[in-house]
Formats: structure tokens, sequence, C-alpha cells
């Protein structure tokens, strides 16, 4: 356990966001994977805290239901009327039904650029200078419109956050701005948020109001600087999100290339927080990897390929292709083309190529299915080659059937497996059958009407066409090459 591990961090995800527009609740807004909140969590979470305390108010049971669903162990707190900052982090302590011993972080619920490592920095700053309250801070191009850090000339403690409106000319050439994530001691806290007043324009409990307080009793007030002021960023709009998504793509990006993959247009790839990688995968322009996908050493993706929640194997080729929830097995080819659904498993090797849709589809090892086919509930097993425009016949209208192929079969073209049918291993089918029974291993199926020609149709159903025309003058050819 961390010397600097924190006895609770408190997340502030109770306001309503109006300037988002949205039905959906600020905090759950998403990018990259995950909502803001989520990423909020998920760097709060690297500092292990023995609580971890979400205060929700606006859309509290959507907020909760999310939260419970995808960050399973975390509380919340419910603030009823959104009274301040303050109030809020009184009722997370409140929540925690005990006094707080040690550190506590308070982060803001709309910030997803926070990583955990800076907030892992903020708790060793605080614990290591001793101090009641250590405020997160950044320097930034341009600090119109933020609280400003007042710092004591000697020894470098804050001694006052100034709002923009009440800054003299001299604190309006403060690069250094308050993020509003801090760190404090926890039994300090509590005993200062007691004192918070609400004599106020708004009318509210500010958190700020706690470092005056502290201060005034006589204790330390220090500050944690960002290594880069982009990680404070709220979000309060569309526009915002938008920056905070390339910014974060950037940083996701950045992470994935120095750990040896290479992203050939990066501006043109997005990817999620969730996504993982081994060295050596390649990733070409135009590229969406989202969710929970996984790409193995040396697989290449792209480009115009979009794969959420989908493994891809060492050494896999995935070529202008949609797929989710799939696994494309070591050395396979997808594409281009192709749209792989949920359920969708590729062995070594095996291939879904152009214009190829599967669903729930296992595919053995070194298997086919080059083009113009749909293949759905569906085992195919080793090296077997399905011909082309051929249609896994699953649904009968009321309920799914499934369709088993062997090994080292060949199925030919423009066939149609009218499920349940299985075919036996070393199997062959002629083209254009439609199959409606099981074919034993090692036989040939045929299952096509007899071709019959009916000379002089077109003369006589269509006279005088074009085709009537084109028909007669080929006959006066082949007649006078006799």
């Amino acid at each position: 356990m961390s010397a600097n591990r924190p006895a609770a961090v408190v997340v502030l995800a109770a306001g309503e966001g109006t300037r988002m527009k949205s039905k959906t609740p600020k905090v759950l807004h998403e990018i990259s994977g995950r909502s803001l909140v989520g990423h909020v969590v998920t760097a709060a979470r690297e500092l292990d805290p023995e609580h971890l305390v979400v205060v929700v108010g606006h859309a509290a049971d959507q907020v909760r239901g999310h939260l419970t669903e995808r960050y399973a162990g975390t509380r919340t707190a419910f603030q009823a009327e959104q009274n301040g900052t303050g109030h809020a982090v009184r009722i997370a302590l409140d929540e925690l039904g005990q006094s707080v011993s040690g550190t506590v972080v308070v982060v803001c619920g709309d910030t997803p650029l926070l990583s955990g490592e800076t907030l892992t920095e903020l708790a060793a700053t605080h614990a290591g200078d001793g101090n009641a309250v250590t405020v997160l801070t950044a320097e930034v191009p341009d600090s119109t419109g933020y609280g400003r850090i007042v710092r004591d000339a000697g020894t470098g403690a804050v001694t006052a956050i100034v709002e923009h409106k009440d800054a003299t000319d001299g604190q309006r050439a403060i690069r250094e701005i308050n993020s509003g994530v801090f760190a404090f001691d926890g039994q300090l806290l509590a005993d200062a948020l007691g004192k918070v007043r609400t004599d106020n324009s708004q009318g509210e409990e500010y958190l700020t109001d706690v470092l005056g307080i502290l201060r005034e009793a006589g204790h330390r007030v220090g500050a944690c600087v960002a290594g880069d002021h982009r990680e404070i960023l709220g979000i309060n709009n569309r526009v915002q999100l938008a920056e905070a998504r390339r910014l974060l793509n950037i940083r996701l990006l950045e992470r994935a290339m120095m750990a040896g993959v290479t992203v050939v247009d990066p501006a043109s790839v997005l990817v999620d927080a969730t996504v993982t990688f081994e060295p050596d995968a390649i990733i070409h322009p135009g590229t969406q990897l989202l969710g929970l996908t996984r790409l193995a050493e040396g697989a290449e993706v792209g480009p115009n390929t979009r794969l959420r929640d989908t493994v891809v194997g060492p050494g896999a080729r995935v070529d202008n292709t949609v797929a989710d929830s799939a696994e494309i097995g070591e050395g396979a080819s997808v594409g281009p083309f192709a749209y792989l659904r949920p359920g969708t498993r590729l062995g070594k090797k095996a291939k879904a190529g152009t214009y190829v849709e599967m669903k729930n589809a296992s595919v053995g090892e070194g298997t086919k299915v080059p083009h113009l086919s749909y293949v759905g509930d569906a085992t195919i097993g080793d090296f077997t080659n399905i011909g082309a425009a051929s249609v896994f016949v699953n649904y009968d209208g009321e309920a799914k059937h499934h369709t088993t192929i062997g090994s080292h079969c060949k199925t030919g073209s423009d066939n149609m497996f009218v499920a349940p049918v299985t075919v036996g291993d070393g199997a062959y089918t002629a083209a254009g059958s439609v199959i409606t029974k099981d074919v034993p291993a090692g036989s040939l199926a045929v299952a096509r009407g007899q071709q019959r020609n009916i000379e002089g149709w077109v003369a006589r159903k269509r006279p005088g066409s074009a085709a009537a025309q084109a028909a007669a003058a080929a006959t006066d050819k082949a007649s006078g090459e006799n």
C-alpha cells in the first residue's frame, strides 16, 4: 500500500450542464470510449483510495446506473439541491459516515483529461509538504476568466485564489490558475466545512472558502503544478467536448506509438482508451478502434476500418472492414468490404473476403470464404472453401437454425445452405445447388433443376426487339460459316 494512499477521493458530478443542451447529463457524455465521469473515476482509482465517492444530483438515477454498470464498487452520495461545491463535499463525507483520517482528494467529474499520474503527484506533494490543503494548479498561456493563484514570495505557499473579476492588474498577469482539484487533510476539511458561510452572490457553500479558513487558522496551503495545463480542462459545451476528444485521442495514439505501434496517419485514426495493442501492430488511415478491441503483435488494420470489441490475432490483416465483437485469428485475412457481426470467430489463416458478412459463425483454420457471401449461425471446419455468392439460410421466419460444414470441403458457387443442415468432411457441393438435406462425408451433392434450352423463343416472343435482331444476326453468321 502506498504511503500516499488517500483515505478518500470525492468526485463532484451533480451538476446539470445546461450548456451542453442535451437530455444526457453532462458527465455521461462520452469521449474515447468512456463517459466524462468514467474517465475521472478511472484516474481516481489509480490512487487506490480507501473510499471513492461520486456526488450525484441532476439525473441521479441515470448517473448511478451508469456507475453501477461500468464502475462497480463506486459509492455515490446524493446532493438533492446543488448548493455549491463545499456542500457537495460535506454530503460526500456524510456518506462515509465516519471521521475521515488521512488525505481527501476532491476532483471534478467533467475533467476527462486529468490523469492518474497527475493525481498521484498531487497526493505525494500534499503528503511531502505537510500541507493542510494542496491545490492542483496549472500555468496556462491565457489565464483570462480563471481564478489566479497568489503565492507568498518567500515560502511559495498559496495565500489566495483570486477570481478574474476581483483581480488587480498585477494579479491578472499571473498565469498560474486554480484547477478546482484539491488534496485536503480529512479532519481539517470536515471541521472547516462546518464554518463555510453562504453570504455570497450565489448563496452557496464554496469549497474554495475552506482554503481561507485553514490559512487563517495557521495551516499551510500549498500547490502542485500540473505538467500539462490541458489536463485540467473542464467540459461545459460540445465544442469543448470535441476538443477534449481530440486531445485525448492524440495522447492515446502517442502512447501506442511509443509502445511500438505504427500509426500511419494519426490525424485520421480514432481510438478508445480501452483499446490495447502489442508491438508492431500497424494502423492505417481512416481507422476507428473502439471498446475492448485488441491488436496482437504484427496485426495490420485499415484503411477505412471500424472495429468494436474485436480481437485481431498476430499477423492478421483487416482491410476496409466493420467488425463488432469478433475474433480474428492469427494470420487471418478480412476484407476488403467485409462485415463481421457479433459471435464471428475466424481461425488461424482463415479468410473472410470481399463483400462477405458473417454473424455467429465459427470458421476453422485455413478455411476461406472469399467473396459475395453471407455466413450466419454456422460452424465451418478446417481448410474448407466456400464458393462465391453462397448464403447460409438460417432464418425460417420464426427461429434461427444452425449449419455445420466439415473440414476439407469444397462448396460450389451460388449455393444455398438451408439450415439446419450438415455437410460432412471432404464433401463437395455443385454450383447453383440448394442444399436442404445433410451431405455425407466424401459425397458430391447436386441440388438444382436440369437445364433445357427452348430454341427460337426470343424470335417468337420478342419479335423486332434488339435481342431478336442480335440473335438473328448471330444465326445468319453461324449459317454462313457453316
